[in-house]
């Protein structure tokens, strides 16, 4: 058992992308945590990392940045098991607002990266007898999106691409499964929900009584990544405390 986690992924080599900070950090760390050598990414360099966590700048946006990445964490750890796809997220903008510039670079990010990144991967996974790519998606592809339009409609496009590459990888023991995370209190939390005590209310409304944490999705990617998992694949499993209470119940109620 390593780091008090009950899952151990010793020997094995990670990447998550986005993870200097906010949910992919959590991730990383726990992945570390667990026995794996961990690669994160992001355009600039953090502070401090987790222990066994080390950092490549790269702009996974552009294709040859992400097969760079790759080879970088081939070249210097011999091998990639684990691919986390976690960098992505949207500023709020008006969908009859949005340029065209701004939908290709929301889609960009959170779509076509996870993909670039996917197809690099595959033939090191291949390689090491199989593999690990887990998308974390989120409860905006899965339902309205409003203020996040192109996010939503690249969170879905993810949902879908999941289970395609899971029916065309999964005959070279390459698992693609995604995480559906729902409403999470991060560092930059307040730019969606508000002050604390909005959170608090936030986190009231939801069935387990609390918003998400980092840890509640690193638990499900490294449960995605173990053996305990070894016959989930194209799975979408959402890590979302229950799910958003419907708002029309409150209206009924008259609240």
């Amino acid at each position: 058992m390593k780091g008090g986690n009950a899952i151990d992924l010793t020997g094995r080599v990670a990447i998550v992308t986005g993870g200097t900070r906010g949910l992919g950090k959590d991730i990383a760390a726990a992945l570390a945590q667990a026995g794996c050598a961990v690669v994160v990414c992001g355009r600039n360099a953090p502070a401090e990392l987790p222990d066994g966590v080390s950092f490549v700048a790269a702009d996974i946006r552009e294709p040859d940045q992400a097969r760079a990445l790759v080879d970088h964490t081939i070249a210097a750890h011999g091998r990639l098991d684990i691919l986390v796809n976690n960098a992505g997220g949207s500023p709020t903008v008006e969908a009859a607002r949005a340029s065209p510039r701004f939908f290709d670079s929301i889609l960009k990010l959170n779509l076509h990266a996870p993909m670039y990144m996917a197809q690099a991967a595959y033939p090191h996974m291949v390689a090491a007898g199989g593999g690990n790519v887990i998308n974390i998606a989120s409860v905006s592809g899965i339902r309205p999106s409003p203020g996040t339009a192109a996010y939503g409609a690249a969170k879905a496009g993810l949902l879908n691409l999941t289970q395609s590459l899971a029916q065309e990888w999964g005959p070279q023991g390459v698992r693609v499964n995604a995480i559906i995370a729902g409403l999470m209190q991060t560092e930059t939390a307040d730019l969606t929900y508000g002050d604390a005590q909005a959170q608090a209310e936030v986190g009231r409304s939801m069935p387990l009584g609390r918003m998400g944490t980092g840890s509640d999705i690193a638990g499900a990617v490294l449960w995605l990544c173990s053996d305990l998992a070894s016959w989930v694949s194209g799975a979408r499993i959402n890590v979302d405390g229950g799910g958003e209470r419907p708002y029309f119940l409150d209206l009924v109620k008259g609240n």
